[in-house]
């Protein structure tokens, strides 16, 4: 398939944020990586993950104390991956190198492969968001339909209610299909995937076996097969429930846009940063538990403008950011709560259902 490309214009929207935000920086003299504080975040989630894990295994508690604590280690999983593994795989975690591999690997121990998802990610998604055939992260048919350029099903009408279920399974799924999916075809939906080394294909197979241990077979070894299979379940869909609202709701909201390419010139119509803006939304931004919480994901405007700067970085930023929007009559969209992100998420669901 052809890959679209963005519209080349002089004094750029992007050009004009980059001026502005680098001013920010220079003034501030701050790093654009982490800081103390997001060490300090990183240090209590991997604690916490850790200790949870060897009290269910090898201290396992009373039933009601297990299904707690394997609910908190499902949101444990989903914090490190918003906090610790996001910023890791796009380099923003910290000024060294070895350190963001460090971080970016957390996905793999967790059953991910970061190899795939810096290409999922970092280059795909971030570069054409919300582009039907080349986002994968909007491509779950036959399932659910995530824009009007795609084919319309008649489960889709129901899709608006079943969608929890779906999501709920998205962690199992991507452990166990989707990444192996990917490695063996070679692609990310029809996008080619960028060739493997031998160092790639040793840490995919080491770490995918690792989380097979960690995760099946030592928890069955120490607890019995149903009571892993009851604590796996519950740790693995609230994990997957929780990544895809906070992702699903940064996108796939009613407001914002699914650009489709000139069908003449295979040009999108908007450069790369209007775009940006246009197929992203925010949320609860002053709510600090929640962007505690999400690394900052519910600023997906900001990090998707500047995904090298660390999400702590992001409250100052969006003031800078809604302010060149307004100057250049851009859109800024934001929902002032969760729960009003998620309604609208369901909304967009139910028009995507039943809409031709």
């Amino acid at each position: 398939m052809q890959i679209p490309k963005f519209a080349a214009t002089p004094h750029t929207f992007h050009a004009d944020l980059k001026k502005r935000i680098n001013a920010y920086f220079d003034q501030k003299g701050k790093s654009m990586t982490g800081n103390f504080n997001l060490y300090l975040k990183a240090a209590v989630l991997g604690l916490s993950f850790v200790g949870l894990y060897i009290h269910l295994i090898f201290f396992t508690p009373v039933t009601t104390l297990a299904i707690g604590e394997c609910v908190l280690l499902g949101c444990v999983i989903s914090a490190i991956g918003f906090n610790v593994m996001h910023d890791g795989a796009h380099g923003s975690f910290s000024k060294r190198k070895w350190v963001n591999m460090m971080a970016a690997f957390s996905l793999n121990v967790l059953g991910g492969n970061s190899f795939i998802w810096n290409s999922k990610h970092n280059i795909i998604h971030h570069s054409y968001t919300n582009v039907a055939g080349v986002d994968d992260d909007i491509d779950i048919q036959p399932w659910m339909r995530m824009s009007t350029s795609q084919k319309r099903l008649k489960l889709h009408k129901y899709q608006h209610f079943y969608f929890w279920a779906l999501y709920a399974l998205l962690y199992i799924l991507w452990i166990f299909l989707l990444d192996y999916n990917k490695y063996f075809t070679s692609k990310v939906g029809e996008v080619p995937l960028k060739k493997m080394k031998l160092a790639d294909h040793f840490n995919f197979w080491f770490f995918k076996l690792l989380n097979g241990f960690l995760f099946v077979a030592l928890p069955i070894l120490a607890t019995g097969f149903m009571s892993w299979l009851v604590g796996f379940l519950i740790v693995t869909t609230v994990a997957g429930l929780v990544i895809s609202i906070v992702f699903q709701l940064a996108h796939t909201v009613e407001h914002t846009a699914f650009p489709v390419a000139n069908i003449e010139t295979n040009k999108m119509e908007n450069e790369w940063a209007v775009h940006q803006v246009m197929t992203t939304a925010n949320f609860a931004t002053n709510n600090r538990l929640v962007s505690w919480l999400v690394g900052g994901l519910n600023f997906q405007i900001e990090h998707h403008l500047f995904p090298k700067i660390s999400h702590v970085h992001y409250p100052a930023l969006s003031k800078i950011i809604r302010q060149a929007c307004a100057d250049h009559g851009i859109v800024y969209i934001e929902y002032r709560r969760v729960h009003q992100a998620i309604a609208s998420h369901v909304h967009f669901l139910k028009q995507m259902g039943r809409a031709s």
